[in-house]
């Protein structure tokens, strides 16, 4: 019986779990390899992006909700990865009311959408230059949980 080498066995499973590892479908698409903070500097407009990052507020307004979002890199699956550096905040707007007490502060989102401008507010003292994107899609993600390993050990005769 022709069986494969066991040292393929990793590799193959290495290839089945990256299969596995995928952006929701309403986040699939072709999007401009930029980053917030690049789009503020350079002021460019019109670029279809996936930004993902943390809430800091979201305002329900008449007919729309305006998220404030302080971005960071998102991974092949589309989720915000975790780490402690920003790449620039920004403004997405959807149509409809969005819960504060849902979408509240801290949590992670995605959002799919074209960056149609700029707007100025403070940080503190500081006047910040955010992105504005009219957003297609905010996508919440489930919140991270926290788990304790523990692993026991037992004598080499077990």
């Amino acid at each position: 019986m022709n069986r494969l080498p066991s040292r393929l066995l990793p590799v193959f499973a290495a290839l089945a779990l990256a299969g596995c590892v995928s952006a929701p479908k309403v986040l699939d698409g072709a999007y401009a390899p930029v980053q917030p903070g690049e789009v503020a500097r350079s002021g460019a407009t019109g670029d279809v992006v996936r930004w993902g990052g943390r809430i800091v507020r979201v305002d329900p307004l008449a007919a729309q909700s305006c998220f404030e979002i302080v971005g960071v890199r998102v991974g092949a699956d589309g989720r915000p990865m975790a780490r402690d550096q920003s790449d620039g905040r920004f403004i997405a707007c959807r149509a409809g009311f969005y819960d504060p007490e849902v979408f509240q502060a801290g949590r992670e989102v995605t959002i799919t959408g074209r960056v149609t401008g700029f707007e100025t507010r403070k940080v503190g003292d500081y006047d910040y230059r955010y992105p504005s994107v009219a957003a297609d899609v905010i996508y919440l993600w489930p919140e991270r949980k926290d788990v304790d390993v523990i692993v026991e050990r037992y004598p080499f005769w077990w």
